[in-house]
C-alpha cells in the first residue's frame, strides 16, 4: 500500500500494523516514492546471509599477488638505524 507522508505520520501505528500483516508499506512525498516501512520479519529476510559491517571490516581488502610478492622481496633489515 502507498501512503502520503502526512497520512503515514498521522496513522503510524496503522502503517506498522499493515506492514506486519500485509507486507511493505510505501511512503511518498509529493507523489515520489521516498521510504518503505517493513516488518521485522521482512527486514530479517532481506539481511539473511549478508555480511555485517563488522564482517566486512575484519575481512579487509584482498591482497593481490603483486603486493604479496613486493612484501616478500623487501629487505628484512630496518631501512635506517634508530637509537633509543
Amino acid at each position: 500500500m502507498e501512503w502520503q507522508l502526512q497520512d503515514a505520520k498521522n496513522q503510524f501505528s496503522k502503517v506498522v500494523q499493515k506492514a506486519r500483516l500485509e507486507g511493505p508499506q510505501e511512503i511518498t512525498v509529493r507523489g515520489e516514492r521516498t521510504a518503505v516501512v517493513l516488518s521485522s520479519r521482512d527486514y530479517d529476510a532481506l539481511r539473511a546471509g549478508r555480511p555485517t559491517l563488522v564482517d566486512d571490516l575484519l575481512a579487509g581488502q584482498a591482497w593481490d599477488n603483486e603486493l604479496l610478492d613486493a612484501l616478500e622481496e623487501r629487505s628484512k633489515t630496518p631501512s635506517r638505524d634508530v637509537a633509543f
